[in-house]
């Protein structure tokens, strides 16, 4: 969380995904309802609700950047023409930045969760890191 804030912030996001999240979050992220439900709907015949409420509410925001890992939504939003990273490209953009010295600590702890994190994919993020 301490990255997000400090590489963008502010963060908006949706109730749904704040109650996947399933924990308080800090004063310094905003949750904002989408306005048009429809779109929300339609995604939601796709991926999951809180993908597509982070998508419905990107697409009422021109100029914002979602953060999305699930690679079916990243391939929705793409054709969307919304802008996104993901947890990684957070973190690299965090060490870019010189929030954090290195990014392969954290990758170490990424890689004992259930996040999917392929080994090319590691590998590009060390050299986009520059590490």
């Amino acid at each position: 969380m301490e990255i997000l804030h400090h590489v963008y912030g502010g963060i908006i996001t949706t109730p749904d995904v704040a109650k996947e999240y399933g924990e308080n979050l800090p004063d310094w992220i905003e949750i904002r309802c989408v306005n048009d439900k429809s779109k929300q709907q339609l995604l939601e015949m796709h991926i999951d609700r809180g993908e597509s409420s982070a998508i419905a509410l990107a697409l009422e925001m021109p100029g914002s950047t979602l953060i999305i890992d699930d690679y079916k939504a990243r391939q929705i939003a793409a054709k969307l023409g919304i802008a996104f990273t993901g947890t990684i490209g957070v973190i690299i953009k965090a060490k870019l930045l010189g929030f954090i010295p290195s990014i392969k600590p954290i990758l170490q702890e990424i890689k004992k969760t259930n996040f999917r994190l392929s080994l090319d994919l590691e590998l590009q993020a060390l050299k986009e890191a520059q590490e």
